[in-house]
């Protein structure tokens, strides 16, 4: 008999019995982490110092790195193809045309929902759901008169499901629910550029800090319960 406990994701009391990865797998996880950290900051320094070369080839290379490291983690396959759909976004994000906007807006949107399920039904605080709640319709409401006509229903569609996923990561723990508020973070300051909202300086930076920090952190808390689960599970 298993006792992984009643908030145990279903993903994760299915690979209790798995253990942890195997040192080989553990070595080039490390590895790949360290590739995507080095990649990040190549993308970071790029966008500080207006190189958008460095960008343009840095970019590309990020979701797939970290998806190779949580490969070797075991990760479940709804947050390998949650991550996969956000490489589609960021694709589609280097073009500066509004159907790429689109279709980047719904390549996310599609990874968010991998993302919602993943997280399964564990609990989360109300009061965290009203702040959320209330951040929604605050933002919409401002942002509302100065979005394009043509993108004001499809961004305040998306922005519904974002909040969404951002309030409930939580039931993952702190360090995923950190994550999915950096995501929302990062998307509202795409949406506050697109509204023609004044920026910080290079805004470009701030939207993919915020962004890599907030799908690191995404990954790390779905990965940490089926190995805490896999190490602890208890059988008799």
């Amino acid at each position: 008999m298993s006792f992984a406990g009643s908030r145990t994701p279903s993903w994760a009391a299915r690979r209790a019995g798995a253990g942890g990865p195997r040192p080989a797998a553990g070595r080039a996880g490390r590895a790949l982490l360290v590739a995507f950290g080095v990649a990040a900051a190549v993308d970071l320094g790029a966008l500080l110092a207006g190189w958008h070369l460095g960008h343009v080839i840095a970019k590309p290379l990020l979701m797939p790195l970290l998806v190779a490291h949580v490969v070797t983690r075991g990760a479940p396959r709804l947050l390998i193809a949650a991550l996969l759909f956000g490489w589609g976004g960021d694709l589609a994000l280097l073009f500066d045309a509004e159907p790429a906007f689109l279709v980047g807006m719904g390549s996310f949107a599609a990874g968010h929902v991998c993302y919602l399920v993943l997280f399964g039904r564990g609990r989360t605080s109300p009061a965290l759901g009203g702040a959320y709640a209330l951040a929604l319709l605050g933002t919409v409401a401002l942002l509302w008169g100065d979005l394009p006509a043509g993108l004001r229903v499809p961004v305040a569609g998306y922005s519904l499901l974002l909040t969404a996923m951002a309030y409930r990561s939580s039931a993952l723990g702190r360090t995923a629910g950190i994550g999915g508020a950096l995501f929302l973070l990062s998307d509202t300051l795409i949406a506050t550029g697109v509204a023609e909202w004044p920026q910080l300086p290079r805004p470009d930076f701030w939207i993919m800090a915020t962004y890599l920090a907030a799908q690191y952190l995404l990954a790390a808390g779905a990965i940490a319960p089926a190995q805490a689960y896999g190490r602890e599970v208890i059988q008799d």
